[in-house]
């Protein structure tokens, strides 16, 4: 008899996506003419540029005609366009060999089959809050204990908890892990690595023989020259780290679905031989994946020309407007916000002590705008919510309009009731003080 894999059974109650889609289901049923303002999901909104459509319709219409048809390509990805990004990063400075780069349908795949290149028994290190896959995939492979409901973690899961001391960015444990996960731009909190921790955690990964798994998704949205882009302008970090980034935000591919990680040569772990990591990644692209559609290939050659970055660039600004528009709008209100620099999210404080589905609800209620609880990106998120840039500039302005409109009522009824509260406390203790004296 088939037997299930038992893994899933220790995942934490309901994905959080699909549980913020089932609240404002609800919301709508009992609010039919309210319009929802969605500033949730990383969903990009905008069009694809000029640039990008001309290279997608050239290979379709290629697509069409015998002479210059293509089926399979190769499942590291199609020469072209590994060697138009080996030029990308060399804009940076950084020198890779088109061999270590490997194409796929996006970072989030990339994500949770990555972990399949390490053993089962390696200790997992996870920031603390962090996109959701890096978590799931790993308990789903059998290296964690069971949820702990208390704590907010997996046993046996390492987290490296952010918070506003560390500006959200831990920095390496005092315990030896093996496989670390980063984010940065970090996706909940928008903040951002310096060079000066990410060295940190380079020399700490050559000195423990860890390895390094590095999500650049958001990459080009860091305007500060200061910071990098990529984990590869560290020194000596080919030697522990994997990049993976993506086309979704760069040039608006969520849907056409095209991304790729670098597996650089000189990775190791303390059994492996050089090369072998980048030997088993590409055994297993070939093995279960049979590339990413050529279609979606062209349009990311495209998306890396002079031309197309230009255009990506242009669209990654409308999307950072629209950050510093709500950035504004919540700073105005008192409330604590980080990120919406050099990131398209922005991460809020919850007032008066609400916790994060509390803060969701109050929002949807009182502003119809939705947003993500924070603590479905882990404990560390708790008391917070993540605003989302990614929108049509008449809906982001619809939705700050809103919440001036109608939070700050809500605010300063709160305000006034936590001042009460204390009040009340105050005479109270006051009033068993005398009680005591007496």
């Amino acid at each position: 008899m088939a037997k299930l894999n038992h893994n899933y059974r220790k995942l934490s109650a309901g994905y959080l996506f699909p549980e913020i889609g089932r609240r404002v289901r609800e919301y709508s049923a009992a609010h039919p003419d309210q319009a929802i303002h969605r500033l949730g999901i990383g969903n990009t909104t905008e069009p694809l540029t000029p640039t990008i459509l001309a290279g997608l319709h050239g290979r379709v219409d290629a697509l069409g005609q015998r002479e210059t048809y293509t089926g399979y390509g190769d499942e590291q990805g199609e020469t072209e366009l590994r060697e138009a990004l080996v030029a990308y990063y060399a804009e940076r400075g950084v020198a890779l060999d088109p061999r270590e780069l490997f194409v796929s349908d996006g970072a989030k795949a990339d994500a949770a089959n990555i972990q399949n290149l390490f053993a089962q028994e390696n200790v997992i290190a996870i920031q603390n809050p962090a996109y959701p896959v890096y978590v799931d995939s790993n308990v789903v492979a059998g290296r964690t204990g069971e949820y702990d409901a208390n704590a907010g973690v997996y046993t046996g899961l390492t987290l490296l908890e952010g918070n506003p001391e560390n500006g959200w960015f831990a920095a390496p444990p005092a315990e030896k892990v093996d496989v670390v996960y980063l984010c940065s731009p970090n996706n909940p909190t928008g903040a951002v690595a310096t060079r000066e921790q990410l060295t940190a955690w380079v020399e700490y990964a050559r000195g423990h023989g860890a390895v390094i798994i590095f999500d650049a998704a958001y990459a080009e949205f860091i305007s500060d020259p200061e910071l990098p882009r990529s984990i590869y302008e560290i020194e000596g970090v080919k030697e522990c780290a994997i990049e993976l980034t993506s086309f979704s935000k760069l040039s608006g591919f969520t849907g056409v679905r095209l991304g790729w990680a670098v597996v650089p040569y000189a990775l190791r772990t303390e059994d492996s031989e050089d090369g072998e990591l980048n030997r088993m990644w590409n055994r297993r692209q070939s093995t279960f994946f049979n590339g990413a559609s050529n279609i979606a290939q062209s349009g990311g050659v495209a998306a890396v020309s002079d031309a197309g970055k230009r255009e990506s660039r242009e669209l990654v600004a409308y999307y950072m407007e629209n950050a510093w528009i709500i950035r504004a709008a919540l700073r105005e209100l008192g409330l604590d916000v980080t990120g919406g620099d050099n990131a398209p999210y922005l991460w809020v404080k919850t007032p008066g002590g609400l916790g994060s589905w509390e803060f969701f609800d109050q929002l949807l209620e009182q502003t119809q705008v939705v947003v993500t609880p924070g603590t479905g990106f882990g404990s560390a998120g708790e008391g917070y919510v993540r605003f989302s840039a990614f929108g049509h500039r008449e809906n982001i302005e619809a939705a700050v309009q809103s919440i001036r409109d109608n939070l700050k009522f809500w605010l300063r009824a709160k305000s006034r009731e936590l001042k009460r509260s204390q009040f009340l406390v105050g005479c109270t203790r006051h009033l068993k003080l005398e009680s005591h004296r007496a």
